[in-house]
Formats: structure tokens, C-alpha cells, sequence
């Protein structure tokens, strides 16, 4: 069950003042265009499960004993279940326990939250691409190495309150 959220002003100031403080990170697919709505992205699943920020390279919040890493694509229109989360082969050795993933609208109206799955769980059941390979269920050209999973493969979000 994919969640729609508004997305607060206040929340997009944030993530723009993050995004400048931040620069380009390298290995970036989009060259750094994507760093505002990363952090969007952080910011409404950190809200959303009440998990405390801890901006490392490995993982972006922790709730409990677990270490989240928040994955964001940018998007021009509501996901579908059916569509796809990647996490590029660059990347699969970050020292988190879950990845959680976001869809951001390019106008930073709306996120959507699309569902989360544990790092062991994500990369046993992801089909593997390689560049240039255009994926059959979506029939997109993919821009790097990457592994997909479909959000209906994943757990949905549960929002949670401190305390």
C-alpha cells in the first residue's frame, strides 16, 4: 500500500539547505540534481515512523535498534504498486539494516511512500540490470548497474508515533 503525503514547506527549506551544505555527491546518477528531493525523501519517512536522523554514508535514520538508509526517485505522477525501487551496484554495501523507499513529485508538492524491506531481504529478491539494459516491466533504459525490486514485493509503512 503506497502512501501519498503532502510535503510541508518547512520540509522542502530543510532539504534545500541540506542539499547546499551537501554539494554533488560522487557516484551521483543525476549529478546532484537529485539531492533536494533525497532529503525530502528522509525528512517524510523520518516524520512518518518517528526514527531520529543520523546522516551517515551507510545509513540516514535510526529507529530502535535499526539503521535505514531512504532511497528517492523523482517522479511526474502518482507510482503504481508494480513499479520498480533500485538501488544501484555501486551502493550495495552500505551497513544498513533497511531500505525505505520514496517517491518525491518534481514539483516537491506530494511524496509518496512506497514500502520498505530489509537489506538481506531486498537483495535476494531484486532482478539484477546492467546498464544500457532496458527493464521489460517498465521498459525503461536503466542509466547505471543496478538491482530493481517492484514496491509490491516490499512492506508497507506503518506510522508511528514517539513515545
Amino acid at each position: 500500500m503506497i502512501i501519498e503525503v503532502e510535503i510541508k514547506k518547512s520540509i522542502v527549506d530543510r532539504a534545500e539547505k541540506k542539499s547546499k551544505e551537501m554539494g554533488r555527491l560522487r557516484n551521483s546518477i543525476t549529478k546532484g540534481s537529485g539531492n533536494i528531493a533525497g532529503f525530502i525523501g528522509e525528512e517524510i519517512v523520518k516524520e512518518y515512523i518517528s526514527a531520529d536522523e543520523s546522516n551517515t554514508y551507510d545509513y540516514d535514520l535510526v529507529k530502535g535498534n535499526f539503521k535505514i538508509d531512504v532511497k528517492t526517485k523523482r517522479t511526474n505522477y502518482p507510482p503504481l504498486s508494480y513499479y520498480e525501487a533500485s538501488i544501484a551496484n555501486y551502493n550495495p554495501n552500505q551497513k544498513c539494516d533497511i531500505y525505505a523507499f520514496v517517491r518525491v513529485l518534481n514539483d516537491f508538492s506530494k511524496a509518496y511512500l512506497c514500502g520498505w524491506v530489509t537489506k538481506e531481504q531486498y537483495f535476494k529478491k531484486a532482478k539484477f540490470l546492467k546498464k544500457g539494459q532496458v527493464d521489460p516491466s517498465n521498459n525503461f533504459t536503466v542509466k547505471a548497474d543496478c538491482y530493481n525490486l517492484p514496491y509490491s514485493c516490499m512492506n508497507p509503512f506503518k506510522k508511528n508515533k514517539r513515545g
